[in-house]
């Protein structure tokens, strides 16, 4: 199993980024992602590139400011992921985002890191529209 870690500051208040992160049906901050619909607790998505997925929602903390979430169906052969995003505060209208990825088999690592990437500037293009 291999561990992804990110972690970026924001110029933004935890609270404006947390509330982004915390609607698991938006996805204007996904760039291969157009809608997110909701199964019970999993969200449900295709991606370009990689068709239909589903993750269920595992943790969604607002005091925490804590999200969760598995691929519990997806094209590619998973084993195991889990990714957790947490936000906090690091200063005066500035935050932290720690996102980690688990993922089973490590094949998978590299393409999930790139789309974490791409995820966390597309976080920064929405935050700054705003």
């Amino acid at each position: 199993m291999k561990i992804l870690k990110e972690e970026a500051v924001f110029n933004w208040a935890a609270i404006k980024l947390w509330k982004i992160l915390s609607d698991v049906t938006r996805c204007d901050w996904i760039d291969t992602v157009d809608n997110i619909e909701m199964e019970g607790d999993c969200r449900v998505f295709e991606m370009a590139g990689m068709g239909k997925i589903k993750e269920r929602i595992i943790k969604l903390d607002n005091a925490s400011m804590e999200l969760q979430y598995s691929a519990v169906e997806t094209p590619a052969p998973i084993n195991h992921h889990l990714a957790t995003i947490k936000i906090s505060e690091s200063g005066d209208n500035e935050s932290l985002l720690c996102w980690t990825t688990e993922i089973d088999p490590e094949i998978f690592a590299d393409a999930i890191h790139q789309g974490m990437l791409i995820s966390i500037k597309g976080l920064r293009k929405v935050l700054e529209e705003s």
